[in-house]
C-alpha cells in the first residue's frame, strides 16, 4: 500500500490528500459545466437535453473516471455538445476553449484569496490577527494546491491532441487536421500521441505548471507583503 497515492499524500500530511481531491473533483466539474454554458450560449441544448448541466461528479466524470481517480488521483470528465447547433462562426472552438478559460479562473481565484488568506491570518497586514497552527499552513497549501492543479488542467487541456480541448480548437480551424484525425488511421495516431503525452510528456508539464505558477505567487506574494 505504500505507492497507493492515498496513503503517499496522507502519510506527507492529510490535508493535501484533502485538498487535492477536493480541487480534481471540483475543477473537473466545473471545467465541464462552463463547456455547457457555453454550447447553450451559442444555442445548443445538448448538454440541458442529456441531463449534464448539474453539480454531480458521477455525471460529469462517470464511473470509470472516479475509479481510476481513487486508484492513481487522475480523472476526467465528459460534456456532450453538438457543433451542428451552434450558432457562430467561432462559436465551437469557444466553446471547446471555455473549459481551460474556467481552470485558469479558479487558478486566479485560488491564488488571489490565498494572498489574501495569508495577508490577514499570517498576521502580515494586521499583527493582532494570526491564525493558529496547523490551521494556517493548511489553509495555504490548499490554495496553492488550487493554483498548480487548475493551471496543470488548463495546460494539458490545451495540447491540441484528441480528444483534449486543444484539438477540438484545431479542428475548427484546420479541415484538413479534422479530417485526419476523424479518419480510422487518425484516430489511432491521437490515441498513440496521447499516450505518449501522458507517459513521456507529462512530468515535464507537471514541472513547468509548477515552476511557473509559483515563481507568480511569490512573485505576488512580494508585492502584496505577505512573502
Amino acid at each position: 500500500m505504500s505507492g497507493w497515492w492515498v496513503h503517499n499524500l496522507w502519510s506527507q500530511n492529510p490535508a493535501l490528500l484533502v485538498s487535492w481531491a477536493v480541487w480534481v473533483i471540483g475543477a473537473i466539474v466545473l471545467h465541464e459545466l462552463a463547456h455547457g454554458w457555453a454550447a447553450i450560449r451559442f444555442g445548443d441544448r445538448t448538454p440541458i437535453e442529456t441531463g449534464h448541466m448539474t453539480w454531480n461528479p458521477l455525471v460529469h466524470m462517470g464511473q470509470m473516471s472516479l475509479i481510476i481517480f481513487a486508484l492513481v488521483g487522475i480523472a476526467w470528465g465528459m460534456m456532450p455538445v453538438n457543433p451542428s447547433r451552434m450558432r457562430g462562426r467561432h462559436a465551437e472552438s469557444l466553446v471547446a476553449l471555455a473549459g481551460p478559460a474556467m481552470n485558469l479562473s479558479l487558478a486566479a481565484i485560488a491564488m488571489v484569496l490565498g494572498l489574501v488568506w495569508m495577508g490577514v491570518a499570517g498576521g502580515h497586514w494586521i499583527p493582532s490577527v494570526q491564525a493558529d497552527e496547523p490551521l494556517y499552513s493548511n489553509m495555504v497549501l490548499f490554495f496553492r494546491t488550487g493554483v498548480f492543479l487548475n493551471v496543470l488542467l488548463m495546460a494539458f487541456n490545451l495540447m491540441p491532441i484528441p480528444p483534449l480541448d486543444g484539438s477540438r480548437i484545431v479542428a475548427h480551424y484546420s479541415p484538413g487536421y479534422r479530417r485526419f484525425f476523424e479518419s480510422e488511421n487518425g484516430r489511432w495516431v491521437g490515441l498513440g500521441l496521447l499516450m505518449l503525452l501522458f507517459f513521456f510528456g507529462f512530468d515535464l508539464i507537471i514541472r513547468q505548471v509548477s515552476s511557473w505558477a509559483f515563481v507568480v505567487w511569490d512573485a505576488l506574494a512580494g508585492v502584496v507583503g505577505v512573502a
